[in-house]
């Protein structure tokens, strides 16, 4: 298609240059301009003619009941957008009325709606030195959105360009002091901030504590009991139409002589919730009861300084300082108060600590105030009452055909979307006057990335490796070089920000850090290329720093680029490593598959298999949803394949040695939580917490599987009800032996594994159920045989006394040593040992095809079925198995359909697992989420828990 269709009046500037030659519109010189070269586009050829076109139908409905919640048809998208980035962008994005002329249906009419914004206020500006750059500028920034390179955070697509005030920021930062109007202003403030569907944090240690008084003569109420307030404003708003909870962020710094209150509200309130929960009261995450919970709807952290982490070291005590005077009023053991937010956080993953002494140690605006707090998920952290806006550019897109990252590609593109950044300032409105005045000030900005995880994988890097964290540094340094570096040209062109004259000492000292910071990357292979053209980035940013000053104050951040990270179709979020090898998707016409990552092929290749042995790993992938004994697959690459869950996880400390590769490469933090196990200890959080001081991480959070219980789980409230019933009155378990009758039922098999014979006998209870086994392997006398003998009886006497079989084939099947190999078993042709083959056995004679199809044990006819009706161990429609069974000849391998039941790729993961994720159900539309950053994310709609 060849047409523009419908481009709105805001986006002339851009539409209506379609097809203009180059040199055509070459007029005004403007003074000290930019001059803009062409990255992407090709003159003469407007961006929308290079992609083809397609109209599609978009309807989203809600997973759990079927009711439909959007409906737009006839929307228009390049071809190769996927059907995930068509539904958000169609239902969270386009403006209008849906139904009515006016609302938008195309997605040329969403970008040219927020180029032409930019363009124009970029020409009015005096940003380019001729309308031809502008006009070239504007094509690039279209050309890379609708290719999915990068992408602006949602408030600029929900806003720029509308008759709505034009908010560009997601990030916002607010200030309170010890008085009361600016307390109740503080809830004010954030109330606004959270109707327009963004979040704001701030820091509480001015507010004096409980242990001061006032000047009535009275007792301070202290920071916690304010805290109240503010939460169920944040809930009454939430609950007032808001599609996601309220985004905030409470910090409150160690020498607070409230600290100790303050680190244990949220575990006390998580100790309320479980015995709600256990009384029946529906407790879930938006359930009728939770709102009896208090102080639900804030993220909280501990800003820790240096004195306190090294008092925490060296075992001394550690003074609490009154807020008026500054002395000390009370003193704690360092170490015990240290232990007293790692169990918190153990309890409910709050508070997570920033680290005070590093965040003010990189702050370039050190003269205009102290920073105290940051956003919701931790990633801004400047100055109070202020804000920043955020894009990100899709990592995977800048990996070319030779399989290396192409950094000047990568580093053009930066300059593009930087200068798109700052120039939003110029236009963006703000919810108040304190933080429009600093914003426009210090022109923060937050530039960041997302696919981190896909394109190490893809690279052939392991996420926890010197070469994945090598790489990953060489790019975070390579774009806020690159960043600051356009800064400080812009400087030249539209002048410094305002307060950069004050600060100018500090903030040349911070880009000295950054590039000082780059000379001490460790590269190896794959990442010189990219060290080496940042090493040259800082080199040019300094030098024209130093003339020309810059022209923002904050370059770069990592967020959790949940929505938009699904709008560029990205595999992973943020800094995130892969969730799972194995994805849902959903297909254009209706219907979903699960497929195999295609970083996984792409990392194969890398790695040297060739297309044989590649095509056999992924088959098996696609099977068991793991690498773990993939034919031919070496087990040294199998860390290559390593994701957040699964059968290979990363170690949470491998999350913290990524976050501190980056770091020092970021004018702000990194929104990431690093999960833990289930069992997980205290001490475990207490070392993740002191090593992430040690390595300079900004601020870290943690998050232990299932220490939450108000959220929704997959196991429901019918499970939780069941629970209650069992407990209603309390009696004492005791296991009673049923023994087998004088005379029972019982059958014997012969086999054979890897040429070792042996004999298996079963004996049943007449009214079925496996009783008893008898296994004879080896010469009567041996030592073989008598540890057989041995090892029946217990098993045999487990049965009788109530164990499950298959609790016994989940721990045996799969066992690896000798003899192991071939059988004479045509279900099970290959054992890795004789336990395995044994108890796999056991399984098909006597369990139910529902419990084998947890375990993931099949007939040899039911695998062929699968095969005929596509479906995957692990994801069987057991109705068509069934039916099914007599099929003679397998069907080709191919995709395997979605099971039903399955939503999204983190309901995909639990189904394979055979287990919960401890995720939360999304409020819109019920699909289970995934993490991103210190949220969850949606797959099915965009939405988000908390970020934008």
């Amino acid at each position: 298609m060849t047409e523009t269709v419908g481009a709105t009046a805001s986006g002339d500037a851009a539409g209506n240059t379609r097809g203009a030659k180059a040199g055509s519109r070459a007029g005004r010189k403007r003074t000290a301009g930019l001059t803009v070269e062409r990255l992407y586009t090709t003159a003469g050829v407007h961006p929308y003619d290079e992609v083809e076109w397609e109209r599609r139908d978009v309807v989203m409905t809600n997973w759990r009941d079927g009711t439909v919640n959007f409906e737009q048809r006839g929307v228009e998208f390049p071809s190769s957008w996927s059907v995930n980035a068509t539904n958000i962008v169609t239902s969270k994005y386009f403006r209008g009325a849906v139904g009515s002329p006016q609302r938008e249906s195309s997605l040329r009419q969403l970008i040219d709606r927020v180029v032409g914004v930019y363009h124009r206020t970029g020409v009015e500006n005096g940003y380019f030195a001729t309308d031809d750059d502008a006009e070239i500028f504007a094509h690039e920034l279209t050309w890379m959105l609708l290719h999915q390179v990068f992408s602006f955070n949602s408030p600029v697509w929900f806003n720029v360009g509308t008759s709505s005030p034009q908010q560009v920021s997601a990030c916002f930062i607010l200030a309170v002091d010890d008085t009361m109007e600016s307390i109740l202003n503080w809830y004010r403030e954030e109330g606004l901030i959270f109707k327009g569907g963004s979040g704001a944090g701030l820091n509480l240690s001015r507010i004096r504590s409980s242990k001061e008084l006032l000047s009535s003569g009275g007792t301070a109420s202290g920071p916690v009991s304010f805290m109240r307030g503010a939460d169920a404003s944040a809930g009454t708003i939430k609950s007032g139409g808001a599609t996601r909870r309220a985004a905030k962020m409470v910090v409150l710094d160690v020498d607070h002589p409230d600290i100790e209150e303050f680190v244990e509200t949220k575990a006390k309130e998580e100790a309320k919730v479980r015995v709600l929960r256990d009384a029946g009261f529906d407790m879930d995450l938006g359930g009728s009861d939770i709102t009896s919970v208090q102080y639900q709807n804030a993220n909280n952290s501990v800003r820790v300084n240096d004195e306190f982490m090294r008092a925490v070291e060296e075992g001394t005590s550690f003074g609490l300082r009154a807020r008026m005077t500054g002395e000390v009023i009370d003193s704690v053991d360092a170490r015990t108060l240290f232990r007293g937010i790692a169990q918190a956080a153990w309890e409910c993953a709050d508070p997570g600590i920033q680290y005070d002494g590093t965040i003010n140690d990189w702050h370039t605006c050190p003269e205009s105030g102290r920073i105290s707090a940051s956003n919701p998920c931790s990633e801004y952290m400047h100055l109070d009452n202020s804000s920043c806006n955020l894009a990100s550019l899709n990592l995977l897109t800048f990996l070319g055909d030779d399989g290396l990252f192409d950094a000047d590609r990568f580093r053009k593109a930066v300059e593009f979307v930087i200068t798109a950044m700052d120039i939003s300032i110029c236009f963006a409105d703000f919810p108040t006057d304190p933080i429009g005045d600093t914003t426009r000030k210090f022109r923060q900005l937050g530039i960041g990335y997302a696919n981190l995880g896909a394109l190490l994988m893809a690279t052939g890097h392991a996420y926890d490796s010197e070469g994945g964290r090598a790489l990953a540094a060489s790019i975070t340094s390579l774009m806020t070089g690159a960043a600051y570096k356009r800064s400080a040209e812009l400087a030249g062109v539209v002048g410094t920000y305002e307060g950069y004259a004050r600060n100018a000492e500090g903030h040349q000292r911070v880009m000295r850090k950054h590039a000082a910071a780059n000379d001490d990357v460790r590269t190896l292979a794959a990442s010189t290329h990219v060290h080496k053209l940042a090493t040259i980035t800082w080199k040019e940013c300094l030098a024209i720093g130093e003339r020309n000053g810059w022209r923002n104050s904050q370059a770069s951040v990592l967020a959790p680029t949940g929505t938009i990270g699904l709008m560029m179709d990205c595999d992973t979020t943020g800094i995130e490593p892969d969730l799972a090898l194995v994805k849902f998707k959903k297909l254009v016409g209706g219907g979903s598959m699960q497929i195999v990552n295609q970083t996984v092929p792409r990392a194969l290749a890398k790695l040297g298999y060739q297309d044989e042995q590649a095509e056999a790993i992924v088959e098996f992938v696609a099977e068991h949803g793991h690498v773990v004994d993939a034919p031919g697959l070496r087990t040294e690459h199998y860390e290559v394949f390593d994701c957040a869950m699964g059968e290979r996880v990363i170690p949470a400390m491998g999350h913290v040695r990524m976050m501190a590769a980056v770091q020092p490469f970021l004018s702000g933090a990194i929104s990431k939580t690093v999960n833990m196990p289930e069992a997980a200890t205290v001490e475990d959080v207490e070392r993740i917490y002191l090593e992430g001081w040690k390595m300079g991480l900004k601020a870290l959070a943690i998050y232990r599987d299932n220490c939450k219980v108000g959220q929704p789980l997959s196991a429901g409230k019918e499970a939780r009800k069941d629970a209650q019933a069992e407990t209603t009155e309390p009696h004492e378990h005791r296991p009673v032996r049923r023994r087998l009758p004088k005379k029972r039922p019982s059958e014997t098999v012969s086999f054979t594994v890897a040429g070792a014979e042996g004999y298996l006998t079963a004996g049943s209870y007449p009214d079925d159920g496996l009783g008893e086994i008898f296994v004879k392997l080896g010469k009567q006398g041996s030592t073989l045989a008598g540890v057989m003998d041995a090892f029946s009886m217990s098993i045999s006497v487990g049965l009788q006394y109530g164990i499950p079989l298959e609790f016994y084939v989940s721990k045996f099947s799969n066992l690896r040593f000798e003899p192991a190999g071939m059988t004479d078993d045509p279900d099970i042709r290959i054992a890795t040992s004789v336990l395995d083959y044994l108890f796999r056995r056991l399984a098909l004679d006597h369990l139910s095809l529902e419990k084998r199809a947890e375990l993931g044990i099949f007939s040899a006819e039911e695998r062929s079925a699968q095969v005929a009706t596509s479906y995957g161990p692990g994801d069987v429609d057991l109705e068509s198995l069934r039916s099914s069974v007599s099929v003679d000849e397998p069907a080709p391998a191919a995709p395997a359909a979605a099971p039903a039941a399955v939503g999204s790729s983190t309901e995909l993961l639990e189904l394979r697992l055979g287990k919960a994720a401890d995720a939360p159900l999304c409020l819109t539309c019920g699909t289970k989420m995934r993490p991103a950053g210190s949220c969850y994310l949606c797959e099915g709609c965009g939405s988000t828990s908390g970020c934008s």
